[in-house]
């Protein structure tokens, strides 16, 4: 008898540690339901946790285009964007996420892959400086279960076809130019862009909430001014950036390396998300040209007045 029972303790033993070593059961999300189509919009943006932060990687090619001319490919780029999402709550809107972010975009030569750090402008003949893209922060607004006027959220862009879904948006920007002045309603300049994002996810991964996270693809398109430090001043054209990558499950880690060294020699803050409780502005571009040129004014200033005394 104690034999029997021996063997029986024995295999529930055994039948435990088979059951929990299964994997969990599915626990799938439904976008129709408020709740749920916001944890879908979280797994595709986000990573495991708020200590946990998710990194994007893009890689691909940046035009320039200009009338009459033909388009130039100008740069390859490396991009990367790293974040974290943390949970915020309203009384009245339900329980959401905030993407809280930074990154960084590299400018290659299209022949050696190498990191430009000056250029000859062919539209000008001029030598510049190159800045790279390095923005932060670029975080979110929060996303709720229900809008501010009690609307239940919905992903408007979802579109399901067959195991996979896609999430495309498109962000048409116009707003005033932080470089020109304070007219520009009456004269123009104004900042004038667009950046389209398109998600590509499988539906048992992006749904299956019993999975930490999804890791979607990212196709990412943009439409935009010359960059600042072209001093292209009124010259007629664009950039057109063209890129696709995805989350990477591997983190930092598994980025390119000339993207881990360039930032950790040069950019360290985007090793890491920024902090949770950040409320700071987002940067641009444009607005961090504007804060590297003007202090680099200031500095110059200080040292001529400095040269004086």
């Amino acid at each position: 008898m104690k034999f029997m029972k021996a063997i029986l303790a024995a295999s529930g033993l055994m039948g435990a540690s088979l059951l929990a070593a299964q994997p969990a059961a599915a626990q799938m999300l439904d976008p129709n339901v408020p709740e749920d189509a916001i944890e879908i919009s979280k797994r595709m943006q986000c990573g495991i946790s708020e200590d946990e932060p998710a990194v994007y990687h893009w890689s691909g090619n940046i035009y320039g285009r200009s009338p009459g001319v033909r388009d130039k490919l100008l740069f390859k780029g490396e991009g990367m964007n790293i974040r974290r999402c943390v949970e915020v709550t309203d009384p009245e809107r339900g329980t959401g996420w905030r993407m809280i972010s930074r990154e960084v975009m590299l400018m290659l030569d299209p022949k050696t892959g190498e990191v430009v750090d000056t250029w000859e402008n062919p539209y000008t003949g001029e030598t510049v400086d190159v800045m790279q893209i390095h923005n932060d922060p670029v975080n979110g607004r929060p996303n709720f279960p229900r809008g501010a006027d009690g609307a239940p959220y919905k992903i408007s862009t979802l579109r399901e076809s067959g195991p996979y879904v896609f999430m495309p948006f498109e962000v048409p920007l116009f707003y005033p130019n932080p470089l020109a002045g304070d007219y520009q309603k009456h004269v123009g300049n104004m900042y004038h862009a667009m950046e389209i994002f398109d998600f590509a996810a499988l539906k048992e991964e992006l749904y299956d909430s019993s999975k930490p996270t999804a890791y979607p693809m990212i196709s990412w398109v943009r439409i935009s001014p010359w960059a600042p430090w072209m001093n292209m001043g009124g010259r007629p054209g664009q950039m057109v950036f063209n890129a696709m990558g995805r989350k990477l499950p591997g983190g930092f880690e598994a980025l390119p390396a000339v993207l881990k060294n360039e930032i950790r020699e040069n950019y360290p803050i985007y090793e890491s998300a920024p902090p949770k409780d950040d409320t700071r502005k987002n940067e641009t571009t444009w607005t961090k040209f504007k804060l590297l040129t003007d202090k680099a004014r200031a500095e110059t200033d200080e040292a001529m007045q400095a040269g004086r005394n």
